[in-house]
């Protein structure tokens, strides 16, 4: 997603000697390691999506953290190749027309989400962040390198200690200060990442001089899986507007011979059945043994409806019947064991 061509620092910029301007095929794979594991998250979410796995594994506290480490990386990699790319100064055509590109498949990743999720359609995610924050980022590539770091730390902490009503408002979402999280499938607001595409851009000018002469920076591909995946980081935006349709397109195929997973929604289920219970009165403890007992009864009696169709006459009254009867026996046990 990021130009690659290395320019040279301003020696004030850096403590080291400036390299001579050449790629860096290891940053190109180190972007290319990013894409397969963003390409793997999503994999993963679209399986959930999809119901060909038991629950959305996604969007368990493990899977948010998957995904804000992968766009972490890609967001630190932002920084460091403005600094490949305008670290000697701002080169204007090409900054524009790498702005341009992203910002135009920002807004077709906006139009498609729209028109598939129109719920949850993408105003601000990952593509969005990158073309703001390049944007915003290009002063802080000659500004001193502590004042990088502190701007960096500022946005990274401040989502735990801003908080006003009025950054509630949707218009102001982009920001990311607000008390909750909007209903979207990529959200990637300015605060707290574009402090690390600051990040980035301070590793950049401290590390790259040291980095050109290391033995990872003359690193060149020789295996075709090294040649694939310096063409991969070269070629990232392109691969990252097309995986996600290709990969749905797969899975949709496949589940349309398949069916869904018998137990997909079936988490969502016990969850709902242990509110509602609660709320009628049930203890919580039976609630949870009961809302076990009638999934498994509903599977068992293939009465379980993952896809939310609706349930004949007949099969509602068989369903409200096993559920009333696991919880009465549980309710029973409980009584006697007093």
């Amino acid at each position: 997603m990021m130009a690659i061509d290395l320019t040279r620092d301003r020696a004030a910029a850096t403590p080291d000697a400036a390299v001579q301007p050449r790629r860096f095929p290891m940053i190109d794979a180190a972007r290319a390691a990013a894409l397969a594991a963003m390409a793997s998250y999503h994999t993963l979410w679209d399986l959930g999506f999809l119901r060909l796995t038991a629950e959305n594994y996604a969007l368990t506290p493990a899977g948010r953290i998957a995904a804000e480490m992968i766009a972490g990386s890609f967001l630190v990699l932002v920084g460091i190749g403005l600094v490949l790319m305008n670290g000697r100064g701002v080169r204007p055509r090409p900054t524009l027309l790498r702005l341009a590109r992203i910002g135009g498949a920002a807004l077709l990743v906006t139009l498609g989400t729209w028109i598939v999720f129109p719920d949850a359609f993408v105003f601000f995610g990952v593509l969005h962040c990158i073309t703001v924050a390049s944007l915003l980022g290009l002063p802080f590539l000659f500004a001193p390198v502590a004042v990088t770091v502190l701007t960096a730390a500022a946005f990274i902490a401040a989502p735990h200690v801003v908080h006003a009503p009025i950054l509630d408002a949707p218009a102001l979402y982009f920001l990311g200060l607000g008390s909750g999280t909007p209903r979207t499938n990529d959200y990637v607001p300015l605060f707290p990442w574009f402090g690390l595409v600051l990040a980035g851009i301070a590793v950049g000018r401290i590390g790259l001089p040291r980095f050109a002469r290391s033995a990872l920076g003359a690193w060149a591909p020789r295996s075709a899986i090294g040649r694939a995946a310096t063409w991969a980081g070269r070629h990232s935006l392109a691969i990252y507007l097309i995986h996600q349709p290709v990969l749905l397109a797969l899975l949709t195929g496949i589940v349309t011979l398949t069916g869904a997973n018998p137990r997909a929604g079936l988490r969502a289920f016990r969850a709902d059945y242990v509110t509602i219970c609660t709320r009628t009165g049930g203890e919580r403890p039976l609630c949870r043994i009961a809302a076990r007992c009638t999934s498994e009864a509903l599977l068992r009696e293939d009465l379980f409806r993952e896809d939310g169709r609706p349930f004949s006459g007949p099969e509602r009254l068989r369903a409200q019947a096993l559920s009333q009867q696991c919880y009465a026996t549980l309710e029973q046990a409980a009584r006697t064991e007093r």
